[in-house]
């Protein structure tokens, strides 16, 4: 277990510790889960850093690493759901194309095949990413200037989620694009898989 695969097992086990402070409508709570969201993405940084950096790349890594990206935004945009902040018809695809390429990775590695991450999916996750932080601080400034008695007519005003909602719309449709792109280049894998 060498420490890329650390930081990946890290990201994992935050995800759930993120859902919950997230969820309880306390000041501290979010702040709480803002800072644990972005520790967690901060090892997806560093764990492929340290992995090419010393050459420790290794098959669990390799499945696990996406893995854990999609474990993390997929527990953040739920947790959006419950809150409103994101509508569940565009959330629903993000999450199915993801777990469905996670199953398409396991057959894969049961067939001794490593499916490598793609450039494009790597685009993919950072939007994912990004979406899921814009969010988080918006919520995060929306629960805190009350405490100090600033007001933002932002908070009030109905565009803000509307560009939530073209940020989580573009994410989405890239998300099911890159898992359009999975199928066709491993087809084979699925065909052989199903035969």
């Amino acid at each position: 277990m060498n420490w890329p695969n650390r930081l990946t097992l890290t990201r994992i086990f935050l995800a759930p510790l993120f859902v919950f402070l997230f969820l309880i409508d306390n000041v501290y709570a979010r702040l709480a889960a803002l800072i644990t969201f972005a520790v967690a993405a901060l090892t997806d940084l560093v764990d492929g850093w340290l992995a090419r950096k010393y050459n420790i790349t290794t098959g669990f890594g390799k499945f696990m690493d996406p893995l854990a990206d999609k474990i993390l935004v997929s527990s953040a945009l739920i947790a959006f759901i419950a809150l409103g902040y994101a509508k569940t018809w565009m959330v629903m695809p993000i999450i199915a194309r993801d777990f469905f390429i996670t199953g398409l990775r396991s057959l894969a590695a049961y067939k001794g095949v490593v499916i490598m991450t793609s450039g494009v999916a790597k685009v993919k996750t950072f939007l994912q990413m990004t979406v899921v932080g814009v969010i988080l601080a918006y919520i995060n400034l929306k629960t805190f200037l009350p405490v100090w008695d600033i007001n933002w007519g932002i908070f009030t005003d109905p565009r803000v989620i509307t560009t939530f909602d073209i940020m989580l719309f573009v994410t989405m449709v890239v998300t099911v694009w890159t898992g359009i792109d999975y199928i066709v280049k491993n087809f084979y894998l699925l065909k052989g898989m199903l035969s």
